[in-house]
C-alpha cells in the first residue's frame, strides 16, 4: 500500500516537473518571439531610465537636509574643540558643496560619453546597457551607505559613469530595434515618458521615504529594482552570448558626427531647450521663498503637475509625427518657442498657482523638441552614415549633460550678480532665436515619408552583411514570411540573387540623398 502511494506520489511529483518544463519552454519561446522581444527591451531601457531619473532627483530632499544635519554634528564638534574658524568657513561653502555635488553627475557623464559612445557603437548595445546597470546598482548601494561628502559625491559620480553607459546605450537600442519612423517615434515617446515620470515622481517619493523610513529606504527600493532589471537584461538579451554584433559593421566615429552639420543642430536644439528646466531647478525655491513666501509643500510639488503636459506633448508629437512626418523640425520649432515664451513668464507670477502655468509651458515644449528631434538624430544616422546608433546617441547625452553640469553651479551665480528676472529673460530669448535654426533640417525632413531605412537610400544597393541582412527582413515581411522562413538568395557580393544593382533605377522619383 505504502509502495502503490510513493509510486503515485512520484507520478504526481513527474507530472508536475513535465508541465513546468512545458511552460517554461513555451515562456524561452515567447520571449524569442521577434516582436514580443522588442516590447521586452522596451520596458527593460524604460526601467532604467526611469531607475537613472529617480536615483539623479531622489536626492534633491535628501541630501540637503543630510549634509546640514552632518554640519550641525560637527559644529558641536568644533564647539566642544574651541575651533569656530573652520566651521564658518564651512558655511559659506555649504551651498557651492550641494551645487557640485548634484552636477558632479552630470560632470562625469558629459566627460565619459564620448568613450562610451565609441564603445557602445564596437561592442553592442546589450552589454553596456548591463554594465550601466551593474554601476547603477553599486552606486545606489553607496547613497543608502554614505556617511559623509565624500562618499556621497563619489556615489554622485559613478552614477554619471553607470548612466553614461546605461542611457546611450538603451536609447540607442531602441532605435536600432524600432527602424520604421512611426514605432521609433512612439518607443522613444515612450521612454521620454518614463524620464519625465522618474525626474518628477522621484523627490516626493524620496521625501516621504526620507521622512518617514529613514535615508537608507529610498536607495534600497531603487537598488532592489534595479538588481530586477539587471536579471531581466541577462535573462532576455543574453548579452554574453549574443553574436549579432559580427553581423553589424563599424560605426561612424563620434568626432565626424559632431562636425554634421545636421546632427550640430540638433545638439544645440536639445542643449538649449534644457537649460531653462536645468537652471530654473537648483535656483525657483529659494525665488519661492522670497518673492511668494511659499511653504515647503508648495515647492516640494512646485514641478509635479508639469508631468501631465510633458506627457501630452509626447503624445501629441507622437500623432503628428506619424500624420506629418516631414514636419519634425516644425514641431521642434514651436516647442522651443513655446519654452521661451514660458521661461519669460516665470518671474512675473504672484503666487503658486500662477507659477504653475508656465512650468508646465516649459515641460510641454521640452516634450515636443525632445519627442521629434531624438528620432531624427537616428534618421540622420540612417541616411547620411552607418546605421549603429551609440555615437550619435552618446551627443544627445552629452548637449543634455553641457545644460544639467551648468545648472547647479553656474544658475546661482547669475541670480547673484545679474537677478532671477534676467536669468529667464535670457533663457526665454536663447530659445527663441534658436527655433529658426531647425529650418535647416526641413530639407532632412522631407525624405521621411518614403524614407524611413537606411537601405533604402543605398546607391549600390546592399554592400555589406548587414544591410543584407536588414533588407531580407524587410523584405520577408513585405511577402508574408515568417523570420524562421527560408531565407533569400544572397550571392558572393553580399547582394540578393536577382536584384538590380541600384534602387536608383527602381525609384527615380524618390528624393535626392543629401
Amino acid at each position: 500500500m505504502a509502495a502503490e502511494e510513493s509510486g503515485g506520489l512520484a507520478q504526481t511529483a513527474a507530472v508536475k516537473l513535465s508541465e513546468m518544463g512545458e511552460r517554461t519552454k513555451q515562456l524561452g519561446t515567447a520571449i524569442q518571439d521577434p516582436e514580443r522581444q522588442r516590447r521586452i527591451i522596451l520596458v527593460i531601457v524604460c526601467v532604467a531610465l526611469l531607475l537613472d531619473n529617480m536615483l539623479y532627483m531622489v536626492i534633491v530632499p535628501i541630501v540637503p537636509d543630510y549634509l546640514a544635519r552632518l554640519e550641525s554634528e560637527s559644529e558641536q564638534a568644533h564647539r566642544v574643540t574651541g575651533n569656530s574658524s573652520s566651521n564658518s568657513t564651512q558655511n559659506e561653502n555649504f551651498d557651492l558643496q550641494i551645487g557640485v555635488l548634484f552636477a558632479s553627475k552630470a560632470i562625469l557623464q558629459l566627460i565619459v560619453n564620448p568613450l562610451t559612445g565609441t564603445f557602445i557603437d564596437r561592442v553592442g548595445y546589450d552589454i553596456p546597457l548591463l554594465i550601466g546597470l551593474s554601476i547603477m546598482f553599486v552606486s545606489t548601494c553607496i547613497f543608502a551607505f554614505a556617511e559623509n561628502y565624500a562618499t556621497l559625491f563619489v556615489a554622485r559620480s559613478l552614477q554619471g559613469l553607470g548612466s553614461a553607459f546605461a542611457d546611450t546605450s538603451g536609447i540607442a537600442m531602441i532605435a536600432d530595434k524600432f527602424t520604421e519612423e512611426s514605432e521609433r517615434s512612439r518607443a522613444l515617446g515612450i521612454a521620454l515618458a518614463f524620464i519625465s515620470f522618474g525626474s518628477l515622481a522621484a523627490p516626493p517619493f524620496g521625501g516621504v521615504l526620507y521622512e518617514f523610513a529613514g535615508k537608507r529606504v529610498p536607495f534600497f527600493v531603487l537598488a532592489c529594482i534595479c538588481l530586477a532589471d539587471g536579471i531581466l537584461c541577462m535573462t532576455v538579451l543574453k548579452p554574453f552570448s549574443s553574436r549579432t554584433r559580427e553581423n553589424m559593421p563599424v560605426g561612424t566615429p563620434i568626432y565626424k558626427l559632431m562636425i554634421d552639420p545636421y546632427i550640430a543642430v540638433v545638439a544645440g536644439a536639445l542643449t538649449t531647450c534644457n537649460i531653462p528646466l536645468a537652471f530654473l531647478e537648483p535656483t525657483i525655491a529659494n525665488w519661492m521663498e522670497e518673492t511668494m513666501d511659499s511653504s515647503q509643500w508648495e515647492i516640494g510639488l512646485t514641478w509635479l503637475p508639469a508631468f501631465f503636459p510633458h506627457i501630452l506633448g509626447v503624445y501629441l508629437t507622437v500623432k503628428l509625427a506619424a500624420q506629418y512626418p516631414h514636419l519634425q523640425w516644425f514641431y521642434g520649432a514651436l516647442g522651443m518657442v513655446i519654452i521661451g515664451a514660458s521661461s519669460c513668464i516665470v518671474p512675473a507670477c504672484k503666487n503658486f498657482e500662477q507659477l504653475i502655468i508656465p512650468l508646465c509651458g516649459i515641460c510641454f515644449g521640452i516634450a515636443l523638441v525632445d519627442t521629434a528631434l531624438l528620432p531624427t538624430l537616428a534618421f540622420l544616422v540612417d541616411v547620411r552614415h552607418v546605421s549603429v546608433y551609440g555615437s550619435v546617441y552618446a551627443i544627445a547625452d552629452i548637449s543634455y549633460c553641457v545644460a544639467y553640469a551648468l545648472g547647479p553651479i553656474v544658475a546661482g551665480k547669475i541670480v547673484h550678480d545679474l537677478g532671477f528676472v534676467q536669468l529667464n529673460l535670457g533663457m526665454g530669448l536663447a530659445n527663441v532665436l534658436y527655433a529658426p535654426a531647425l529650418l535647416f533640417l526641413r530639407n532632412v525632413c522631407l525624405m521621411k515619408p518614403s524614407h524611413s531605412e537606411r537601405n533604402m537610400l543605398l546607391e549600390e544597393g546592399a554592400t555589406g552583411l548587414y544591410d543584407t541582412i536588414r533588407m531580407e527582413e524587410r523584405l520577408r515581411k513585405k511577402h508574408g514570411y515568417s523570420s524562421s522562413g527560408n531565407c533569400v538568395p544572397i550571392d558572393e557580393n553580399g547582394t540578393f540573387a536577382g536584384q538590380s544593382k541600384s534602387f536608383s533605377e527602381e525609384e527615380t522619383s524618390e528624393p535626392e540623398y543629401i
